[in-house]
């Protein structure tokens, strides 16, 4: 294909270099990969073949203007790959990403290229004219390039290719067995009385997914990433609450064609040879030398000495569950992990007089969105939204704004795309569709991807508080990427350390119960009543109820991953339950009734994402979020004097910046762990 034939090879014309979805097709994809990457090969020729002495200008700064193409093409794709997986697009995926992984090899195992890279950072002491992110950039390259064996020899480096290609394709593999085992594993109810206790809205989402199957009468529960569903805390049937979570914790584990256990199995194998080969004792050991963590043991240290108490928490909270079923139920029963949800908003009734069901009505999407968080990222950072309808997405139901700054200077697109498809795989996320840099002179893009249920048509999307708190920390990512100013493309938006990067986002979900916000966009989708003053007291006084089990959960899936991640090379597993149990005794949080957020066989994030050793970086960050949270409440909160100072030396510095330093410039000192022990009921 040529650029008149293909429109992904020649930059965009459209506003802020948004790729011309409307324009491409699958087809378009492959022959594009392969024209950047020859693109790419030849820019790093040039650099290599070089005589004369190496320099910042002529290696690191052409380093950085090199691939370009591939950047643009890349960030195209995978926002499709991600958020509408048709089969044409996982068949591209599937041959992509070998591919793409020799090429990644190629440039980063370059011995020339390191050479090159080597010289200019042990001549960095003569240079004091680099600015201070130029100098940081000399000092990732190498590191970066160190770490992924760019100094290893040619053997070691031919099997290393081997490893990562392999590993790329598993990852493919893994999330497309995912998808296609969620897809097959959606609950169908026949009588809507099954599914009693569902709101209006929710059951006319189930009617409506079922009907874009083919099933219409029928109802149709499609699954989250995650183990259990929020249907469980409304449906009063038991029998359909087991069955939906039966069928969540089953996902890619049943001995089918989906089945991910081999897959995941393989995957911990090769990752352990690979950090081997690299001198590190584990995969662990490997990924957290260059994350601020700096090493497994402290990871381990942070979660034994949390999980203890959140197990102790959550055991008090079984007890209460259990006794409101003895108390309530005509035939009391054992409480099983199906349960939990239903009967933990029945102690929530009782204990705080809040039906969280009954939230749904003031929490209508649109006005969430418009009214609650960019409402208030106008308050904190002055910013204003535009929605382009003219402006073409991937997909119709993604959304596209325009963001200027008070003064009217251009900031970036933002694109929304909220409601759940069947070629969407589950969780929410952020991702950047162009990067900016004013060494390419691009400004950003960004997307917030979610699985909202879409209702019936005419009918109100109405969030439940969880789902309102993912978009509030989804848009925190989405911050991050819009605000960075950087020069380098290597630094920009949330390219930063993969335990560091939840933190702008978790900051943000303080806005969500904060009184300015919450009065503005918490009102009755049909009267405009606002939420009443007393739930909302309410809601604050709840916020640490339920955190021994949250806490559980969420600890349960780090650990897994740790233990999966710090198994020697040589060794292996045969049982996936039997190590996944083990390894959960082992910290002290193997509890049928409060299930691992994620198990193995569907835990994307570690095996099919890029959180592999790295699912431990939520708590890590909450670290800094709880006390940042503090700091903003200290300083009187909500104000464009606070919004402008973490703007400035948090969010605008992206990843040119040590993160922690950045921190420190921002707060005033390092991180306290007290807020966080306190906001989840793990204080002594």
């Amino acid at each position: 294909m040529t650029e008149a034939t293909n429109p992904l090879l020649s930059p965009s014309t459209l506003p802020y270099g948004m790729p011309d979805y409307a324009a491409i097709r699958p087809e378009h994809y492959l022959p594009a990969f392969q024209v950047a990457f020859d693109e790419h090969r030849a820019e790093i020729r040039v650099i290599t073949v070089a005589r004369s002495t190496p320099t910042f200008e002529n290696t690191i700064e052409a380093l950085e203007r090199s691939g370009e193409l591939l950047d643009r093409v890349s960030h195209a794709f995978f926002t499709v790959s991600s958020a509408d997986a048709t089969p044409a697009i996982q068949e591209v995926d599937e041959r992509l990403a070998p591919l793409l992984a020799a090429h990644d090899d190629a440039v980063r195992l370059d011995a020339q290229l390191y050479w090159r890279v080597s010289q200019v950072h042990e001549r960095l002491g003569e240079r004091p004219d680099l600015s201070a992110e130029q100098q940081y950039l000399v000092r990732r390259h190498y590191r970066e390039m160190s770490h992924a064996g760019a100094g290893l020899d040619d053997e070691a480096k031919s099997r290393l290719t081997e490893l990562n290609q392999r590993l790329s394709t598993l990852g493919t593999t893994f999330e497309k067995n995912l998808l296609a085992d969620t897809n097959e594993l959606a609950v169908v109810f026949d009588d809507p009385a099954a599914l009693d206790g569902l709101t209006a809205g929710e059951l006319s989402a189930t009617a409506r997914a079922a009907a874009e199957r083919g099933m219409a009468g029928r109802y149709l529960v499609t699954l989250p990433l995650f183990s259990g569903h929020p249907y469980l805390a409304s449906l009063t049937v038991r029998e359909s609450r087991r069955r939906i979570m039966q069928a969540s914790l089953a996902r890619a584990s049943r001995g089918n064609e989906h089945d991910n256990c081999a897959v995941l199995t393989e995957i911990v194998a090769l990752r352990a040879e690979r950090a081997a080969l690299l001198g590190y004792d584990s995969h662990a050991a490997y990924v957290t030398a260059d994350e601020t963590a700096g090493s497994p043991q402290a990871v381990e240290r942070m979660l034994r000495e949390l999980a203890a108490p959140a197990a102790r928490n959550a055991q008090r909270e079984n007890g209460a569950l259990q006794r409101i079923i003895d108390e309530t139920e005509a035939e009391p029963f054992a409480l099983e992990a199906h349960d939990w949800a239903f009967y933990t908003e029945r102690v929530r009734q009782a204990r705080y007089d809040i039906d969280t069901a009954a939230l749904r009505p003031h929490f209508e999407a649109e006005r969430v969105l418009r009214d609650g968080v960019f409402f208030a990222a106008t308050q904190l950072y002055g910013i204003r939204f535009t929605e382009r309808a003219d402006l073409i997405a991937y997909h119709p139901g993604a959304r596209v704004f325009e963001v200027h700054d008070d003064d009217g200077s251009a900031v970036g697109l933002y694109v929304l795309d909220l409601y759940t498809r069947d070629s969407k795989r589950g969780g929410a996320w952020m991702n950047p569709i162009v990067g900016q840099s004013a060494l390419r002179g691009t400004l950003p893009v960004v997307v917030n991807n979610l699985n909202v249920s879409q209702p019936g048509d005419g009918q109100a999307t109405l969030l439940t508080l969880d789902e309102v708190t993912t978009l509030f920390h989804e848009f925190g990512h989405a911050l991050h990427g819009l605000f960075a100013r950087v020069t380098y493309p290597h630094f920009s938006g949330t390219n930063v350390f993969r335990d560091f990067v939840e933190f702008p986002s978790q900051v943000n979900e303080m806005w969500i119960l904060w009184s300015e916000v919450l009065s503005n966009y918490a009102r009755h989708h049909e009267t405009g009543e606002p939420l009443d003053a007393g739930i909302v007291d309410r809601l604050r006084a709840s916020q640490a109820f339920d955190q021994g089990h949250a806490t559980s959960e969420y600890l349960a899936a780090a650990w897994l991953d740790q233990a999966w991640h710090r198994i020697a090379a040589g060794s292996t597993v045969g049982d996936v339950a039997r190590f996944e149990r083990d390894a959960l005794a082992d910290i002290g949080l193997l509890n049928p009734v409060v299930p691992t957020r994620y198990s193995s066989t569907y835990f994307a994030h570690v095996f099919s994402g890029g959180y592999s050793a790295g699912y431990y970086s939520y708590i890590w960050s909450e670290v800094l979020d709880a006390d940042t949270v503090e700091w903003f409440r200290e300083n009187g909160g909500l104000t464009r004097e606070n919004g402008d100072r973490f703007r400035r030396r948090l969010l605008g510095v992206g990843g040119s910046k040590d993160p922690l330093e950045a921190y420190r410039d921002f707060r005033g000192r390092d991180a306290e762990i007290g807020p966080l022990l306190t906001r989840r009921g793990l204080q002594a």
